[in-house]
Order: C-alpha cells, then structure tokens, then sequence
C-alpha cells in the first residue's frame, strides 16, 4: 500500500522559508513524486517534480525559489521553498506517479496516490 505523509508546513512572514517533507511507503516504481498546492478558493497546480531521467521540473512561478530533492535512499522528497510571498499560501500535497517519460510531468492526471496536505501560511 503506497503512503505519502507530508510535514513542515506553517506560518511565516513574507520573505521566509519553509522546508516541507514527503515520506512515502509502499512505492514500486521509484520516487517519482512532485509537489502540488491548492491556494484558498483557486485550483491545484503542480509546483515541481522529477523528470523521467530525475531533473527537477518547476513551475514558472516558482523556479529560483522552490528546490526539490531528496533523501539518499529515495524515500523522502524535500521541497525548499525560500522568499516566500503571500501569494504561496496554499495546502501543499505530494503525490506519487509511475509514469516516468511523459511531457507534462506537472500534470495531476498522472498522479494516482497522494498525501493528506500540509498548510503554508505566508502574511505579509
């Protein structure tokens, strides 16, 4: 049974930073995990992941601040995410893909097992 467990979520200033974890269990197919977020009253969007031959993808929005990577036995994925602005608070979630060479990596429809969220929170 595959398990995402996200953490390190919380409150921060503008300007701050937060490092968000996802553990995973059960996976088969290596960690081919990105993180996505659904800011308050708006739709989910992918924020970053790894490509099939493991290169980080980020979405525009957040390139140059939001670095992803993980641990050496490639259970947990790491999101850094520096120089936060109001604009980032959202719920964060990582999922969990077994596609691996695909165009559009940031794409939910790839992602069939995610974790239960952790809430970024960023005042100004």
């Amino acid at each position: 049974q595959v398990r995402l467990v996200e953490s390190g979520g919380g409150s921060v200033q503008e300007g701050g930073s937060l490092r968000l974890s996802c553990a995973t269990s059960g996976l088969q197919y290596g960690l081919f995990v990105a993180w996505f977020r659904q800011p308050p009253g708006k739709a989910r969007e992918g924020l970053a992941t790894f490509d099939g031959y493991g290169r980080p993808v980020y979405e525009d929005s957040v390139k140059g601040r939001f670095t992803l990577s993980k641990n050496r036995t490639e259970t947990i994925a790491y999101l850094e995410m520096r120089n936060l602005k109001p604009e980032d608070t959202a719920w964060y979630f990582c999922a969990a893909r077994g596609a691996q060479y695909i165009s559009d990596p940031l794409s939910a429809r790839w992602y069939n097992d995610w974790g239960q969220g952790t809430q970024v929170t960023v005042s100004s």
